[in-house]
């Protein structure tokens, strides 16, 4: 039996739906996780909280040199437990390291990242650090949470965003290129699930406000559930996503499992999941410094949204006329299949697979 030290958050943001479903897939495998949680556990289902409780009272007899897996930040590593090998999992959005990311980076044993996208970018800005300490291990989706279902088609076409308020999100130009698309069309609407814990009151009333501007805009309060997230994602016709980086993004990957068309950037994280047959995928038109004035200062670099505005009008378009005209083809199947590859199971074997080496 394989014994394992996870420390993580356990919460509904990213961190924490990861963390959960890694630490669940694990204890399925057959092994002995002691959870350490980062912050207060946060879970409104009881199954999920008796869970979580069994494998943090592990901590009375841990096994202090057990591998530690940290499903966390990769600027904050340094802190662990026990003395056993280090393996850091972090999902970043930026293409270079400074200092204090490098240096908490190259004091783990091991990385695990989301997608090749990622690992290229270890590789290159960990200089000296061995490539073969990096592995790539796929996030993933609880398809049975997340399956298609036989919804009516409903008197609006809807399109959704979910994600925090952030311009890395795209969501300075979303509103702009939806009412690019449907200048006069009263049978749509785009539905923003983008409440961001981390925003000051001002700063979420000023997005708020900037997207209420438009009657057929609906602004969704965050949810307590993933079954709560699942449900409303349902009644939704399209998810799109212009982002400019992404760690992963879970929601296209939970919109895809239901069998709805996404748009979406052709880069970062979700590139590994998205291909032509899945996902309208948007090219962007190359790199620019990563600027928001909030937490990305220029440091780095992401996906340029310029030139890309005629893209997404007709990708818009393209899932309109559909709508209207009841075409069978508006069902994803290939996203439905590709979300089925990618289960918290085979996520947790492949964790298992580097620390059984």
């Amino acid at each position: 039996m394989t014994k394992i030290n996870i420390m993580s958050p356990i919460n509904e943001l990213g961190y924490g739906i990861a963390g959960y479903n890694v630490c669940k897939a694990l204890h399925e495998l057959g092994s002995e996780v002691t959870l350490f949680p980062i912050g207060e556990p946060q879970l409104t289902e009881q199954s999920q909280a008796t869970l979580v409780q069994s494998l943090v009272n592990k901590q009375r007899e841990f096994d202090s040199s057990a591998p530690c897996l940290k499903i966390w930040h990769e600027f904050s590593m340094a802190e662990r437990i026990g003395r056993g090998p280090l393996y850091a999992y972090p999902f970043f959005e930026i293409n270079k390291f400074d200092d204090a990311r490098k240096n908490h980076l190259k004091s783990c044993d091991g990385i695990f990242v989301a997608s090749d996208w990622a690992n290229e970018i270890v590789c290159r800005e960990l200089d000296g650090y061995d490539p073969e300490n990096v592995h790539t291990v796929p996030l993933a989706v609880n398809s049975m949470m997340f399956s298609p279902s036989s919804a009516p088609k409903g008197d609006k076409c809807v399109f959704y965003n979910c994600g925090k308020w952030e311009v890395r999100k795209g969501h300075d130009v979303l509103l702009g290129l939806f009412q690019k698309a449907f200048p006069s069309e009263e049978d749509v609407e785009l539905w923003m699930m983008c409440e961001n814990p981390f925003l000051s009151p001002e700063e979420a009333a000023k997005w708020k406000s900037y997207y209420s501007q438009d009657w057929r805009v609906k602004l969704l309060d965050r949810v307590a559930s993933q079954e709560n997230v699942a449900a409303i994602m349902s009644h939704a016709t399209c998810g799109v996503f212009p982002s400019r980086a992404e760690g992963w993004n879970l929601e296209l990957l939970e919109m895809m499992a239901l069998g709805k068309p996404v748009i979406a950037t052709n880069y970062s994280a979700h590139a590994e999941f998205c291909n032509e047959d899945n996902c309208m995928l948007i090219e962007p038109s190359g790199t620019e410094k990563a600027e928001d004035g909030k937490w990305f200062h220029g440091e780095a670099e992401w996906a340029s949204l310029k030139g890309t505005e005629d893209q997404f009008v007709e990708y818009l378009r393209s899932v309109y006329k559909k709508w209207k005209d009841s075409d069978a083809s508006l069902f994803n199947q290939a996203g439905v299949d590709k979300a089925k590859e990618l289960s918290w199971k085979n996520t947790g074997t492949k964790i298992l697979g580097v620390l059984n080496e």
